[in-house]
């Protein structure tokens, strides 16, 4: 089928389409705002992009991603080093630090345990976690992976796995959202309501 579109103009849209959540249609919308920019916004978005791909990495210590030698908060002597708390991906890390009540370091997964995507352990930054278990300083691990199957099977298998070093595992509460109503909770929600509560 031949197409509308001069050929560059059709491999940006299929470039856009790439990328995840970006449908044609998306695709399509991007690249023509793309090409209304002025030239000095479109080459400055272009070297953004190779700016961040040449110089963006992940922190040796966590796995986060990093344009230093370590990334801020492994950096930095305020933390407490001793709980690491394992999130699948870097994004999770500016959730958790929005609620400015975490004062312990990070371990980002890249990821989480899927078989129908292929995804086994050796896909994950699993081994460089156990290395720092392993290396002695760390008191609690929490996992803070999402409360769905996947995130609950690495969870799991994370627990498992980092039990024997004698360090104490803990997965984040899930329950009622503040200010929503329990007629409105599904089951599941629910349950891990009553299975999370704790004293007054």
């Amino acid at each position: 089928m031949s197409s509308f579109f001069p050929a560059p103009l059709e491999d940006l849209i299929d470039k856009f389409a790439t990328l995840p959540g970006i449908g044609r249609k998306t695709a399509q919308r991007l690249a023509f705002h793309v090409l209304s920019l002025p030239q000095s916004e479109a080459e400055g978005f272009a070297a953004a992009i190779l700016n961040a791909v040449g110089s963006v990495h992940t922190c040796p210590v966590c796995q986060n991603l990093t344009d230093g030698e370590l990334c801020p908060i492994c950096a930095g002597d305020r933390r407490d080093k001793s709980t690491v708390c394992v999130v699948a991906e870097p994004r999770d890390v500016l959730s958790i630090e929005r609620s400015r009540e975490y004062a312990g370091v990070y371990h980002v997964l890249h990821g989480v345990l899927s078989p129908v995507n292929h995804v086994g352990p050796d896909d994950l930054r699993i081994s460089e976690l156990v290395a720092r278990v392993g290396a002695g300083d760390i008191r609690e691990v929490i996992m803070a992976t999402n409360p769905d199957t996947e995130g609950d099977a690495t969870a799991i298998y994370l627990s498992r796995l980092l039990k024997p070093f004698g360090v104490t595992v803990t997965r984040l509460a899930y329950g009622i959202p503040v200010g929503s109503n329990i007629e409105y909770a599904d089951d599941a929600t629910l349950l891990r309501a009553l299975e999370g509560r704790r004293e007054m």
